[in-house]
C-alpha cells in the first residue's frame, strides 16, 4: 500500500514541474492542425479523383 500512495504522491510532484501550454498557444496549434488536415484531405481527395478518372478511362 506504500508504494502506491508513494506513487501518487511522486505523479503529483511530477505534474507540479510540468510546463503547461497558454491557452492562445493551444488555439493557435489547434487552427495549424486543422487547416493543415483539411490541405491533405483536399489533396489526397483530388489525387483520388483523378486516379480513379484515369483508370475508368483506361479501362
Amino acid at each position: 500500500m506504500k508504494k502506491i500512495v508513494q506513487f501518487f504522491k511522486d505523479s503529483y510532484g511530477e505534474l507540479k514541474k510540468v510546463v503547461w501550454p497558454s491557452k492562445d498557444s493551444v488555439i493557435a496549434s489547434t487552427k495549424v492542425v486543422l487547416v493543415s488536415t483539411l490541405v491533405v484531405a483536399l489533396f489526397l481527395g483530388v489525387v483520388d479523383l483523378l486516379l480513379v478518372r484515369g483508370i475508368d478511362l483506361f479501362f
